[in-house]
């Protein structure tokens, strides 16, 4: 659905071992084990807009991301993309100190942005940026240690912020930088470098999670209908699903008012999500995504004689986004922040647990055709291995129908096949 991208993170951490900070860290793959940089300005790019599309909260956990920029990049407009107060960026040993540079470091540092010497030796022409950052980062494998311990008695006259010592592989090497007076560490004697992916969430994605947030929380048509006209995309499928659903019937929908007045709020969400979670062509998501709309439809089977309509409802979407992250890339919990649902789907997405979970565990079972687990949640929910059996024939019968029409529309062959 999107453009993969890449990233690598590796923890900054105080004397104690507590998390400080993580350096963000461009990556070609997710097999990468170092960066193979042929343009600094776009490897800087796309750590920032891998940085946007996973979130911040996500990836850093509240704390402070460390991006290295070059020359170019800190003269872009694309520093400012990222809020002042999650990052530090990196100013590489390889950017020449200029007054244009001085100038860029100012007018970024008034904007709130905060800064380090990346790779920092005792050259006359850093002096002027001593007193502008915050961070001064040391190469431990670059030079001996009593370098090291020169480089901070030369430079304490000039600089009150804090040093990180880099490439720390031992606790020996750990205990001297310690013993240095340096206050943040990094390196493999704590962690390497973990990488991640994702594949960004991109504009239609995002007008579908806005909407869904819309219609979970507003009852009123009229402030549903305005986006969707703006959609010509999801106006034109919108208007093909109703007509679908409407089959049979003498009256066809023309506009969205109509077609939002003949499915309903809860059936346009049900839509909503199918498109969300099935939107993506590859033929590795078709087969996943055909086993998410099935599961869905599985939990809401079972549901049916034991809970009420919401609950049937929640438990569709519970079998449905419980393969959400393999369907789109994108961590669940990230999902989770982006579009909220109620607290018994997020119990069993996220902790499996909750009233949901026996549901969602038994509709794994019978995808695996594991017939002890299915006979042991079929006895949670009252329910039998023969009950589950039909209602998984059923389920697959339901999906078989909807082929080829979810990717692109996320509409029913009949009026009965997605009710509500």
């Amino acid at each position: 659905m999107g453009k993969e991208t890449f990233l690598a993170r590796q923890p900054i951490v105080d004397a104690e071992h507590r998390l400080f900070a993580y350096e963000l860290l461009f990556r070609q793959s997710l097999a990468s084990v170092s960066a193979q940089i042929t343009s600094q300005l776009q490897a800087g790019v796309d750590v920032i807009s891998s940085t946007l599309c996973l979130g911040s909260d996500w990836l850093l956990h509240g704390k402070l991301a460390f991006i290295n920029l070059d020359e170019a990049t800190l003269m872009s407009d694309f520093v400012c993309l990222l809020p002042p107060h999650h990052v530090v960026y990196e100013i590489l040993e390889t950017v020449p100190v200029t007054p244009v540079l001085i100038a860029r470091i100012q007018e970024l540092r008034q904007l709130g942005y905060h800064f380090a010497l990346d790779d920092f030796v005792c050259l006359e022409e850093y002096r002027p940026l001593l007193s502008m950052v915050d961070f001064v980062k040391l190469d431990m494998l670059e030079q001996p240690p009593e370098k090291t311990v020169e480089i901070i008695a030369h430079i304490r006259l000039n600089f009150t912020g804090q040093f990180i010592a880099e490439k720390v592989e031992t606790r020996e090497m750990f205990d001297l930088c310690r013993d240095s007076g340096i206050q943040y560490f990094q390196g493999y004697y704590f962690a390497r470098p973990e990488n991640l992916a994702n594949k960004a969430i991109q504009p239609g994605q995002l007008a579908v999670l806005e909407l869904m947030n819309k219609v979970r929380v507003c009852e009123d048509l009229g402030e549903i209908e305005e986006p969707l006209r703006r959609n010509a995309a999801l106006t034109l499928r919108l208007l093909r699903y109703a007509n679908s659903a409407a089959s049979g019937l003498r009256q066809q929908v023309h506009t969205v008012r109509q077609a939002l007045t003949r499915i309903g709020l809860m059936t346009l969400y049900r839509w909503l999500a199918l498109l969300l979670v099935t939107a993506n062509p590859t033929p590795t998501n078709a087969l996943l995504a055909r086993t998410a709309v099935t599961r869905g439809r599985l939990c809401e089977l079972l549901g049916q004689s034991r809970l009420n309509r919401q609950a049937q409802d929640e438990l569709f979407m519970t079998g449905l986004f419980s393969l959400a992250e393999p369907l789109m890339g994108i961590p669940l919990a990230y999902l989770l922040e982006q579009l909220p649902m109620p607290d018994p789907i997020v119990q069993a997405l996220v902790h499996q647990a909750g009233p949901y979970a026996p549901f969602l565990k038994l509709a794994e079972a019978s995808e695996r055709g594991d017939f002890g687990r299915i006979a042991r949640y079929a006895a949670d929910i009252a329910s039998s291995p023969e009950e589950v059996n039909l209602a998984q024939l059923q389920s697959l019968a339901w999906t078989e129908e909807l082929a080829g029409e979810v990717a692109p529309t996320a509409e029913p062959a009949t009026p009965a096949a997605m009710p509500r």
